[in-house]
């Protein structure tokens, strides 16, 4: 790992509050992610599962963590089983835990191989009513592999075919939306490294550069800095590319006199930062890029205030609907007849703003919550408007990652330079 252990009292505190919401006499087991081959003999980058390190802290392949509050044994109420290392994989793989480790890492005191976890878990799921197994229920998400945690599903079913089985997403959804003063300050830390970043790119972009070199500056800085690596894939979209809302090619020329739209975030110890920035490739931006900037900006900047909590997720996209539309119109892209006539169900500002405003940010970058929840404190939440001009081969969108509060918003990415000139002062300085 590249980031510092994190204090234990984070996993510790996750666990309890998992367990206060499960039935009595209730088990619960998460699995690590799968590894997935990338080659003939390679894997991609192992990348954990978010529940399982929310719960336990352990970033590392084939772990399984197993919780039973009422377990009659006591030495199998809070359960770790790790991959066991051994010569070869010390060798060829390098670090894996020690169960000392583990133990420091996760605050739980039972850790076992692997190889050990049948036999435990046999003994002990019959004393169980209920148990609870893990499933990916981001909305966001649609399954085309039959990965790990399905493939778990069916094996209990087939194993214990008799008990009560329960979803623990529905638990994780309601706790991983509300960060912890920890997962707090693991953010702002991705987000200083993603400011750290814009910076360097401000000073590096000019006519002639390609959309990779300027990626290259800010995978450089991320690893100088401790990050993981991109929080998702970087977008470095100028002039047309803009208009593609997911382009991430990076392979074309910046050239004078256009904007090029930056969509990246840093990882750093599995919590993310999703930053969205457009700036002149010349140093200065026309009359006209500078007038649908600051409309962006305006929109922006409303939306991030009406972020409070009680705030209904729908009612809220309606609102910045609505101060889109009059943006839209004093751009002269629609028009008022255009709005009349609209239809409700794809209103006219859709035309140019065809994306959501804002998104939770955590452990995943869209990360787990519930639609239909109301925002609450302690919700960290992207705000994140665009104009997009096709014809015009101009597209803007800027980003920020929003702390609600009792005392007021607080923005995570406040000295991230946003405004026009600023950006152009920084990148003629």
């Amino acid at each position: 790992m590249k980031y510092p252990q994190i204090d234990q009292s984070l996993f510790i505190l996750n666990r309890k509050n998992f367990i206060k919401q499960l039935k009595d006499n209730s088990l619960a087991i998460f699995n690590a992610n799968d590894e997935f081959p990338r080659s003939g003999d390679q894997n991609f980058i192992f990348k954990q599962n978010p529940d399982l390190f929310y719960l336990s802290g352990i970033d590392q392949e084939q772990t399984i963590l197993l919780i039973y509050p009422d377990c009659p044994n006591p030495l199998y109420r809070e359960v770790l089983f790790l991959r066991q290392t051994n010569d070869h994989i010390k060798v060829w793989e390098g670090y894996k835990y020690t169960k000392e480790q583990a133990k420091s890492a996760s605050g739980i005191t039972n850790i076992y191989w692997l190889e050990d976890f049948d036999n435990i878990l046999h003994s002990i799921v019959h004393y169980a009513d209920h148990i609870y197994l893990n499933s990916n229920e981001n909305d966001r998400y649609a399954h085309t592999v039959p990965h790990r945690d399905l493939r778990f599903i069916d094996q209990m079913r087939s194993k214990y075919p008799l008990h009560r089985y329960e979803r623990s997403a529905p638990i994780m959804r309601h706790l991983r939306a509300v960060k912890s003063d920890v997962e707090i300050e693991l953010t702002k830390k991705a987000c200083a490294i993603t400011r750290d970043a814009f910076i360097k790119v401000l000073k590096f972009t000019k006519p002639g550069v390609k959309e990779y070199e300027i990626e290259a500056e800010i995978i450089h800085e991320f690893i100088r800095q401790g990050a993981t690596g991109h929080a998702y894939t970087p977008i470095i979209a100028s002039g047309h590319n803009a208009n593609i809302l997911h382009y991430n090619d990076n392979n074309q020329t910046c050239n004078a006199g256009d904007v090029i739209l930056f969509d990246f975030g840093a990882e750093y110890a599995n919590y993310n930062a999703d930053m969205s920035r457009s700036i002149p490739v010349s140093g200065r931006f026309t009359a006209r890029q500078k007038e649908v900037y600051n409309a962006v900006l305006q929109v922006m900047k409303a939306a991030t205030n009406l972020l409070t909590a009680g705030t209904v997720w729908n009612t809220y996209h309606e609102e910045v609907g609505e101060l889109m539309t009059e943006h839209l119109i004093n751009l002269k892209l629609i028009s008022a007849g255009d709005v009349k006539n609209q239809n409700p169900a794809y209103p006219a500002y859709k035309k140019y703003f065809m994306h959501g405003t804002s998104h939770h940010l955590g452990i995943d970058v869209h990360d787990f919550a519930g639609r239909y929840t109301p925002f609450a404190d302690g919700n960290i939440l992207t705000v994140e408007p665009g104009i997009y001009i096709p014809e015009e081969g101009l597209g803007i969108r800027l980003e920020n990652n929003i702390l609600i509060t009792a005392n007021g918003n607080i923005d995570l990415m406040a000295d991230i330079p946003l405004e026009a000139e600023e950006i152009e002062d920084i990148m003629n300085s």
